[in-house]
């Protein structure tokens, strides 16, 4: 035996140098070396994940209720919120009906495409818990959703009579409809009309039946922000418990719009005329807005009449769009007077139906001078030998100041000959739900509001600042449009000066839709 080598290095044992070093073992499983200590039941890392589920004891199926009467989805217990497919909300919704998915660290959760009839929502889920000391399991698993039909208590109501608590009562004594239609569109395009449990067509107006007295009030407001309108207040007692002292109510609203429309020719009260800015009391609504919007077309002057000024004291109109006159522009001339987009001019008209059997003219002052042209049409009121039952006007007629400024015609609007029907716009406006209740519409009164209707289009056509403040929406049936619009191609030259609305103007009702559920 050799001599010990003393410059040889020795090793020495980890517990000689004091260092504590980890039991290794081997996997029960597939014999792979784990380190002893921190191992799950002798277990390595791929056998965990084979034999142990984290996702134990949350549920694999659940259901969804939506209402389809108000697309709405129930969150338990009684809430019903507004979400759209594969929205956050709606996602938020599915995790909250999971049962045991507190216990667990939710890692990721997203939407699997499902087809939109099938009545399923899958859900795809990444979570993470601790299995023992050290070792912490991810796993994915899928969660199916079934969509069930159920109606929500709102929509209930408005199926069941009597359970409505507040009735707004919007009324307009006027022979047409335009008004109500436009107020329609305002409605509309701001959703003033979601919270109604029920809208019903009355004479001369709407109801609007709401399940809460808030509600009813908001839409009050909503009235007064965008029309002159007065409203009363009243209520009616249900029930009384004489042990709490609790009370149910009723709550009626009444709100009367003024009862003057666009176009309307109007005759101001002389003492009025003069608070308002001395403006001559003959003139013409040009627009109805929070308040009434007054032109005197031989002055372009122009005045507001505000909704508590006019009913302190009220007055009627002249005469309406129904009982315009056509005439035809012998010569204009403009003399010099502008005010936005009316241009004042000296007008030489003849009545359309006196063509061809007199010569009588008539001589008046017009804002249309920068639309009118010698042989263009144009709507107008015939004052000459008229008859009207106003102590207004009577008052005019008998007053020195004003009785020489009555003019023989006051000129509105330019005619355009159409010979488009309105099914063939391209353009179209949406209508509310309601109900018509015990008016059932005879043949006669709905070809009456047929041409209400049809007035209130060429309204929206011919008024770009009217249709500002409404949604229009492309019309869909763009083959059959194109169809029609081959077989009328002999008369675009004749309807060329015919006001269209430009297709940068129109939405798209599908892109909308879209835009809504993307919201958050």
């Amino acid at each position: 035996m050799s001599a010990m080598d003393l410059d040889a290095p020795v090793s020495i044992a980890p517990q000689m140098r004091g260092e504590q070093t980890n039991a290794t073992i081997l996997c029960c499983n597939c014999g792979a070396p784990i380190d002893g200590t921190t191992s799950a039941g002798a277990l390595c890392y791929d056998c965990v994940k084979l034999t142990i589920d984290v996702s134990q004891g949350i549920q694999r199926e659940a259901t969804l209720h939506f209402c389809r009467d108000c697309d709405r989805w129930l969150l338990p217990p009684t809430s019903w919120i507004v979400a759209a497919l594969e929205s956050r909300e709606l996602l938020a919704l599915c995790l909250k009906k999971l049962r045991g998915l507190h216990k667990v660290r939710i890692i990721d959760a997203s939407f699997i495409w499902t087809e939109p009839h099938s009545r399923r929502v899958k859900v795809k889920l990444t979570i993470q818990d601790s299995v023992s000391e050290g070792v912490v399991l991810q796993q994915a698993f899928e969660v199916e959703y079934v969509v069930a039909y159920q109606q929500c208590p709102d929509c209930a109501k408005s199926y069941t009579a009597n359970t409505w608590r507040a009735c707004v009562q919007v009324r307009q004594k006027v022979p047409h409809k335009r008004t109500f239609l436009y107020l329609e569109q305002l409605i509309l395009k701001h959703g003033a009309h979601k919270d109604t449990i029920n809208i019903k067509e009355v004479k001369d107006g709407l109801d609007f039946y709401y399940a809460h007295r808030n509600t009813a009030e908001k839409f009050v407001d909503f009235l007064h922000s965008v029309a002159p309108v007065r409203s009363k207040k009243s209520q009616e007692l249900i029930s009384m418990d004489i042990h709490t002292s609790t009370k149910s109510y009723k709550f009626s609203f009444s709100c009367e719009l003024v009862p003057i429309c666009k176009d309307d020719l109007v005759a101001i009260p002389i003492k009025l005329a003069k608070q308002i800015g001395n403006i001559s009391p003959l003139g013409l609504c040009y627009k109805i807005g929070t308040s009434i919007n007054i032109l005197d077309p031989q002055t372009l002057q122009t005045a507001d009449i505000s909704a508590p000024i006019y009913w302190r004291a009220p007055f009627s109109t002249l005469a309406d769009v129904q009982e315009l006159v056509e005439f035809i522009v012998m010569d204009i001339e403009p003399i010099g007077g502008q005010k936005g987009k009316w241009l004042l001019a000296e007008a030489t008209v003849a009545r359309a139906s006196d063509l061809g059997s007199n010569d009588k003219t008539y001589y008046t002052r017009t804002h249309l001078g920068n639309v009118l042209h010698p042989g263009d049409s144009v709507m107008g009121y015939m004052l000459t030998g008229t008859n009207f039952n106003s102590p207004q006007y009577d008052a005019l007629e008998e007053s020195n100041t004003y009785s020489s400024q009555i003019p023989d015609v006051l000129l509105v609007k330019k005619f355009y000959a159409r010979k488009r029907k309105s099914k063939n716009r391209n353009w179209r406006l949406k209508r509310m739900n309601r109900d018509d209740g015990d008016l059932l519409p005879k043949k006669a009164d709905q070809e009456k509001l047929d041409n209400d209707y049809e007035m209130f289009l060429r309204d929206v056509e011919e008024d770009a600042e009217l249709r500002a403040t409404m949604a229009l929406y492309k019309e869909q049936q763009q083959a059959k449009r194109d169809a029609e619009a081959m077989s009328v191609a002999e008369t675009d030259d004749a309807d060329d000066e015919t006001p269209k609305v430009n297709m940068e103007e129109l939405l798209d009702e599908f892109d909308e839709l879209q835009i809504k559920g993307d919201a958050p």
